[in-house]
């Protein structure tokens, strides 16, 4: 007899403006370097999408990964890499298992369309799931808020977990 599953559904949201033009700061998104814009504002790297994914953990767990967690990583190891923030956010997890990834992001650069396969591949890899189980959508916004604009990036995520009731 099949056991009952609970299923729950986390929303994370964040958004960085750009540095200035110039800046060598490199703009790093779903652990991707883009090299057609600048970098995003941030004491870590600015990884906007990562950030989003750790938010929506935090949603699923109530342990606040970024502004606590990841802080005290930076703070101890200087670890600025948002993927060690990830990793830090699915530990916390515990039982439950992620069955899909909703990621959204908003901008007008960089240009995502190229290198969206390549970016579901390798957040598949960071969290341990098949390139099935995430996906990724881009939108200009349309220049309607200032992400669409371009002075910055915005990204929301879903993500649903399964466990055992």
């Amino acid at each position: 007899m099949n056991k009952p599953m609970i299923v729950r559904t986390g929303i994370g949201q964040d958004s960085h403006r750009f540095v200035a033009e110039g800046s060598t700061k490199p703009c790093i998104l779903g652990g991707l370097i883009f090299e057609d814009a600048p970098g995003l504002k941030a004491n870590s790297d600015g990884d906007v999408i990562i950030h989003a994914l750790c938010n929506a953990i935090s949603s699923l767990t109530g342990e606040i990964i970024l502004g606590q967690v990841a802080d005290e990583i930076l703070k101890r190891e200087g670890i600025t890499d948002s993927s060690v923030y990830l990793q830090a956010a699915l530990a916390s997890l515990g039982n439950q298992v992620i069955s899909h990834v909703a990621i959204t992001i908003e901008g007008e650069r960089p240009k995502f369309l190229k290198r969206l396969p390549q970016m579901r591949a390798h957040l598949a890899q960071l969290m341990h799931l098949q390139i099935s189980q995430i996906g990724i959508t881009a939108t200009t916004g349309e220049q309607l808020t200032a992400f669409g604009c371009g002075e910055g990036l915005q990204v929301f995520c879903i993500i649903t977990t399964m466990e055992e009731a």
